[in-house]
């Protein structure tokens, strides 16, 4: 079952629970599909493409969470915790710093890194290994923690 229909039939199933926190989250994801499928550009809806999509979203909101925590609007800051974790319901499960590392360095080995300058090598190859399952900015820090 593809991701769209998982959201498909949460999105019923939080309609009948009449679950507001969910639904909102929810709808985000699925407008944003649609907008996605629609615009024009000819590329096929991959769960690849629906994970890095529902990754942007979950970014949006955790910037519009640290400004809102900024100027202290708890009130907004609320409704974008709920959201987030909504969305990451459709996330795979983040790696954790132990995990990430040991795939890192495998990925450091079988491209024969050995200095900064091979960063942009190492950062493509991991990217495309753990797509989905880390953060950009935490292979970006654990690839020059071990090549330093």
């Amino acid at each position: 079952m593809s991701l769209s229909e998982i959201i498909t039939q949460d999105l019923k199933a939080a309609m009948k629970a009449q679950d507001t926190v969910s639904l909102r989250g929810i709808r985000a994801i699925k407008a944003a599909l649609q907008l996605a499928a629609t615009d024009g550009s000819g590329q096929e809806m991959t769960t690849d493409r629906e994970v890095k999509l529902i990754q942007k979203l979950v970014k949006q909101r955790q910037d519009s969470l640290s400004i809102f925590e900024q100027q202290k609007r708890e009130d907004l800051a609320v409704i974008e915790r709920e959201e987030i974790e909504v969305l990451q319901r459709y996330l795979p499960k983040a790696l954790s710093l132990e995990d990430l590392e040991k795939a890192i360095q495998e990925v450091i080995e079988s491209t024969g890194a050995s200095s900064m300058k091979d960063m942009g090598a190492v950062m493509a190859a991991a990217n495309a290994k753990l797509a989905g399952a880390a953060d950009g900015k935490a292979v970006s820090e654990v690839v020059r923690r071990l090549l330093s």
